[in-house]
């Protein structure tokens, strides 16, 4: 049977969470700092163009879960800095799509490499878990979605 959860040790694992997600994003933070203030925002569109090479900016707003408004700005910062390119489909030239540049390659390899040798370090030093464990927890976590009130 599954472990009793009192609001305590959920509370516990809120703070976990805070405080694991501080620590896995403070590298890339600092990285981002010394690229004309660039901020987390910027390593997530750089993330998610590098794994999605030529997505569509519609494509990157559903995975983003943000509006075409959220995105303009940071987006159109790392195309002025030449990060990344937006160029037209082949199929569809109505529609944008966005590519790395050598330089956005080498920043999010760079940010990303930090964050794969955290978790590395993680699961190499934790006795109690494993990888598999912690994807299901977290697949979960954003499967349960949004508990939102207005």
């Amino acid at each position: 049977m599954a472990d009793q959860l009192n609001q305590k040790d959920l509370l516990g694992a809120i703070e976990l969470f805070y405080f694991s997600y501080r620590s896995f994003t403070a590298g890339p933070d600092q990285i981002l700092q010394n690229h004309q203030g660039l901020s987390r925002v910027h390593h997530r569109i750089l993330y998610f163009v590098a794994r999605n090479p030529r997505i569509s900016i519609n494509e990157l707003l559903k995975i983003l879960q943000v509006s075409k408004q959220a995105l303009n700005p940071p987006l159109r910062k790392l195309i002025e800095l030449e990060l990344i390119s937006s160029q037209l489909s082949e199929s569809d030239r109505r529609i944008k799509q966005l590519i790395l540049s050598k330089r956005g390659q080498a920043l999010e390899n760079k940010l990303t490499s930090t964050q794969l040798e955290h978790l590395e370090a993680a699961f190499t030093g934790s006795k109690n878990s494993s990888l598999k464990n912690w994807k299901e927890l977290m697949l979960q976590i954003s499967l349960s979605g949004p508990a939102i009130k207005k």
